[in-house]
């Protein structure tokens, strides 16, 4: 059985996504492809599959008609269902949900994409989004619907131990746009330095290829006015391989990873830090519920108060009880909850549901 994923590009947590769904699925003999519309940086994540990059409708026929995919899997794209089933596909098509902002951007995203989604999609997919769960009950009443957990490899993607880091270090990864909410992480970041320790050191992940224009001037603007000048690094196109060694370094600097977002799907990187024993401090972003639960996985703080979060922090930075319960149970949680198996089965049992026989 041939499987097609689709997405806009190949970074992110979709591109991490679909990287170890491939590798999990092809154990029960399921090939996977994945087509990106394009890459806008030359390096790309090694897979283990077929990639396929452009959007050329000749390029697509040609791929449906060789590798005759039972079914296709749509993250967030719902222009193309119609072209697909213009170029004369008819297997089944899957649209996946897998974050969309705010959840007035994503009430408004689902409900322009109603006409398409509801004439061209076999059914609905998210990893367990309450708030993507509850549109696609209100808009897509008769479609068909499956909710579960991404999956992660934590066999591939692990702790190493190293040299301990001199001095904590407090990450954050993400795109220099709204919706991650970078400016709270400037703004938590500086009252920690202030109020908690001197030594802190602030990493920042990011890709600059799908940051704002304007968010990006005021975030060059916001570190010159916080003085975070000398204690701010900013790394950009980490390959996902070396993210668990910084994640191992920052659990181990006493340090920990910060996600600001407003609102996500589920959110890769707090899958990726807790893997490798990092702690995380969250905004109850939506989807990151199913893998952070408060003082047991991670800590929660309220999105916009940034003395919660310092507070949080600090306790999280300073209660060694807690701190290594948090990153033992953490990574024990990811993976009971998030496995390659467990994934593959509830894949499985949905293509089984659909009338496909793996």
């Amino acid at each position: 059985m041939n499987i097609l994923f689709v997405f806009y590009v190949p970074s992110g947590g979709v591109e991490t996504l679909n990287r170890q769904r491939c590798a999990a699925l092809e154990k029960y003999n399921i090939t996977c492809h994945c087509l990106y519309y394009q890459r806008l940086r030359d390096q790309i994540n090694p897979y283990n599959s077929n990639i396929f990059i452009g959007k050329d409708p000749k390029m697509i026929k040609e791929m449906l008609s060789k590798w005759k995919y039972s079914a296709i899997v749509i993250v967030s794209d719902y222009h193309i269902l119609s072209l697909l089933r213009h170029l004369g596909y008819q297997g089944k098509l899957i649209f996946e949900i897998q974050g969309l902002g705010s959840n007035e951007r994503a009430r408004e995203f689902l409900t322009n994409g109603t006409p398409a989604i509801t004439n061209h999609a076999n059914a609905l997919l998210n990893p367990k989004t309450p708030n993507i769960e509850q549109l696609y009950k209100e808009l897509f009443p008769s479609i068909p619907k499956f909710s579960f957990n991404n999956c992660f490899d934590t066999s591939q993607f692990y702790y190493t131990k190293s040299a301990k880091f001199p001095k904590p270090i407090i990450a954050w990864t993400g795109r220099i746009v709204d919706n991650k909410n970078w400016k709270e992480f400037l703004h938590i970041g500086h009252q920690l330095i202030h109020q908690v320790n001197p030594n802190i050191q602030l990493y920042m992940f990011e890709d600059p290829t799908l940051s704002d224009p304007h968010e990006r001037k005021e975030f060059e603007q916001l570190i010159v006015q916080l003085k975070l000048e000398k204690k701010l690094f900013i790394l950009q196109n980490v390959p996902n391989a070396k993210m668990a060694e910084y994640f191992s370094i920052i659990g181990d600097s006493g340090g920990f990873y910060c996600s600001t977002s407003k609102s996500e799907g589920a959110p890769y990187s707090v899958l990726e830090a807790m893997s490798c024993k990092c702690p995380v401090l969250t905004t109850d972003s939506g989807g990151v519920r199913s893998s952070i639960m408060h003082n047991q996985t991670g800590k929660y703080y309220q999105i916009g108060s940034i003395q919660e979060a310092v507070k949080e922090a600090s306790e999280l930075m300073t209660n060694h009880e807690l701190r290594e319960y948090i990153r033992a149970n953490g990574f024990e949680h990811v993976k009971a909850n998030f496995s390659p198996e467990l994934y593959s089965r509830n894949f499985i049992n949905m293509l089984g549901k659909l009338g496909l026989n793996v």
